[in-house]
């Protein structure tokens, strides 16, 4: 009896928990089809106090009302942002652009460098691995002014070039992967050896076919981490046109409130499609990498 109440009040506090953590996509989608004025009633709380502190109905009680129903559906806003705005349609390309070769290049080189670390033996091997995980708790702004500096010293100022090589060098994904195949048994690379096979042919052959939910979940996490960055884009391109959706949706003025949550929707929709597609994935990378939540 002990241990069923135990499971019904842990069932309750994570359903309550979730649903904190989902009302506020839950809020941007069904504001998303809401006309602008609808939209600008609910939070009419913000600037509708006068100067004695009270709303302007004469109610001192401010507060916005959170509708996840709109009165009427409209999809103007949608049809301003994909068909009228062509700048969002650029700026989502631009995304694509960057965060595309940034995940690629961190597959490619996270996973050569975790085989390294988790397979091989090498001089300073520890001693290297410790200098990566240092990098990796440091904070990125502490390091987009060594960025911009060489980015500036190269010419690569204004050019996605200077987003992309400091993106594919990224440590999380080393220490991710070399985690996870520190899991494989050593018996697999003595029996390839055995059987003449070269340390390429095992990366290859063995190593990389037993990663693929640990490659798959840094793929998820990478494009999540750069598909919302924004001060690299700020900093790095200067040009507005080659700038990504993320800095596009924190420039929307506050007029532009329908067109906001439309844009945001929009925004995260291959996020939420490849989370979903690479959940098992995600998980069951994570537990076999030995990283605890």
């Amino acid at each position: 009896m002990k241990r069923r109440l135990k499971g019904i009040v842990v069932t309750v506090i994570l359903s309550v928990t979730a649903i904190i953590f989902i009302f506020p996509l839950i809020l941007t989608v069904s504001n998303s089809f809401m006309s602008e004025a609808e939209i600008s009633n609910n939070y009419s709380m913000i600037g509708s106090t006068n100067s004695s502190g009270t709303s302007n109905d004469g109610s001192t009680d401010n507060y916005a009302k959170l509708k996840l129903i709109p009165d009427v559906v409209e999809i103007g806003q949608y049809y301003e942002v994909l068909i009228k705005k062509s700048q969002f349609l650029l700026m989502f390309w631009n995304s694509v652009i960057i965060v595309v070769p940034i995940v690629a290049g961190q597959t490619i080189i996270s996973s050569m460098a975790a085989y390294a670390f988790a397979k091989l033996k090498f001089k300073g091997k520890n001693q290297l691995f410790f200098i990566y995980i240092i990098v990796m708790l440091m904070p990125f702004q502490v390091t987009l002014v060594p960025n911009y500096l060489v980015a500036d010293k190269f010419g690569l100022v204004n050019n996605y070039l200077s987003i992309i090589f400091p993106g594919i060098f990224n440590t999380f994904g080393v220490f991710l992967l070399k985690q996870y195949m520190e899991q494989i048994p050593d018996s697999y690379i003595e029996a390839a050896k055995m059987d003449g096979a070269g340390q390429f042919q095992i990366f290859f052959k063995v190593i990389l076919p037993m990663c693929r939910n640990g490659i798959a979940a840094m793929f998820i996490l990478g494009f999540i981490d750069n598909w919302n960055m924004v001060e690299q884009p700020l900093i790095f391109l200067q040009d507005v046109q080659k700038q990504p959706l993320s800095v596009y949706l924190s420039k929307i003025i506050g007029g532009e409130r329908g067109l906001a949550f439309a844009a945001s929707s929009i925004y995260m929709l291959p996020v939420l499609l490849m989370f979903l597609y690479g959940e098992n994935y995600l998980i069951e990378g994570i537990q076999h990498s030995g990283i605890k939540e």
